[in-house]
């Protein structure tokens, strides 16, 4: 029997940044809060928490003196910044570097085309349109920059409500599919009549880049332990993508949810994960199912 734990699997690295910067402040203090899951893996904040980091809820921080507050690696929208300020909050800022440049993008342009309505340029700004999903914390922060006038899109079918005549502005969650994104493109050229277009591939490429090495990894096994928190998107579509080409994947969240029945007749399984899942996690669930399998033998 071969388990392996793929080396391309675990966080990425602006996910392994914020943790860094949460373990470094509770170790000098003891206590942190976050602003929301600090990543998308309830076994994670479960550790974190234990050491002593506290998630709060975005009206839980409008109530917060005199703080240190870490905002996660998805970013918030400048809302956030704002309450911190007046609440005397001292922000540890851990924002991806690729999520932040695309925030300042999109405010940039936000900010561009206000300027030319107002001095008269145009009469009417372009819709900036953002594939992603309805609700996510990186999606939030980004329609953020444009004081909540972007329109979020999760599908083709979306674009039916929206008016394909007006310039449009295309930007993408950075941990989106470049399948998905570059379908989008198709269906707004195919559908649009008039007006100019133009589309911005803000996908995280260490993200995207796994894509290959993934399908790679699952298809060199009998069966996959895919290892996922329940509300990682980053992690749907990647579990979506071994099931492709091995039609025994099989998602669980943590080791409580393994059934070893599922993995009989395997000679060989491979344990992968989300951006979010983290190593040791994916080595516990190795290790679990080595054990059972050395009690049944």
């Amino acid at each position: 029997m071969r388990i392996e734990v793929d080396d391309n699997s675990g966080f990425c690295f602006g996910v392994v940044t914020a943790i860094e910067k949460a373990e470094e402040q509770l170790e000098k203090s003891g206590t942190l809060y976050c602003l929301g899951d600090i990543v998308h893996n309830a076994s994670e904040v479960e550790r974190l928490r234990v050491r002593g980091l506290m998630t709060i809820t975005h009206a839980e921080l409008r109530t917060l003196k005199d703080a240190t507050v870490l905002l996660r690696a998805h970013g918030e929208p400048p809302s956030t910044y704002s309450v911190a300020e007046e609440n005397n909050i001292r922000v540890i800022d851990a924002t991806c570097p690729v999520v932040l440049q695309l925030q300042r993008r999109i405010k940039e342009a936000y900010a561009e085309n206000l300027r030319r309505r107002e001095s008269g340029e145009t009469t009417e700004m372009p819709l900036i349109l953002i594939y992603g999903k309805e609700g996510h914390a990186e999606v939030n922060g980004l329609v953020g920059q444009t004081n909540g006038e972007a329109i979020v899109i999760q599908n083709a079918d979306d674009l039916d409500s929206i008016d394909l005549s007006r310039d449009i502005l295309l930007y993408s969650q950075t941990t989106k599919s470049l399948d998905g994104f570059r379908h989008i493109v198709e269906e707004i050229k195919a559908r649009k009549q008039t007006g100019g277009f133009e589309y911005f591939d803000t996908i995280c490429r260490q993200v995207a880049n796994r894509l290959s090495k993934l399908r790679e990894f699952a298809a060199s096994h009998d069966a996959i332990v895919f290892v996922s928190g329940a509300k990682s998107s980053n992690g749907k579509v990647l579990f979506e993508e071994c099931r492709k080409v091995n039609a025994r994947s099989y998602l669980v969240s943590d080791g409580s949810g393994l059934d070893m029945s599922l993995l009989e007749g395997a000679d060989s399984i491979g344990i992968c994960g989300a951006t979010s899942t983290p190593r040791w996690l994916m080595a516990d669930i190795a290790e679990l199912i080595k054990n059972n399998l050395e009690k049944e033998s």
